[in-house]
């Protein structure tokens, strides 16, 4: 199946991730701050709106988180969130004493 990718180079998507990161940084699959790409929270693949600023939001890209070391985009694929498991804790083991 192919996909149109060349949404993610328009000025439009551009603008969107750009807000959407401004807004705020903390990734939604770990909830972890310093998220770096913006993904769509229902896949576009399965009907999800392309350019729909409430689909979008932060999300560790290909560098991955750089505290629990999570692949979070490619860990998401084309699942809708509710499909992934998210890291769930009361406490932040790694922000230190």
């Amino acid at each position: 199946m192919a996909t149109d990718r060349g949404e993610l180079t328009s000025y439009e998507y551009r603008q969107m991730r750009a807000r959407t990161l401004a807004a705020s940084d903390v990734c939604i699959v770990c909830g972890h701050g310093g998220s770096d790409a913006a993904d769509h929270v229902h896949p576009v693949s399965k009907g999800g709106a392309r350019r729909d600023p409430d689909n979008l939001a932060p999300i560790h890209g290909v560098a991955g988180c750089p505290v629990c070391l999570r692949k979070c985009n490619s860990e998401k694929g084309n699942r809708p969130l509710a499909e992934v498991v998210q890291l769930v804790t009361s406490v932040d083991w790694f922000a230190g004493p």
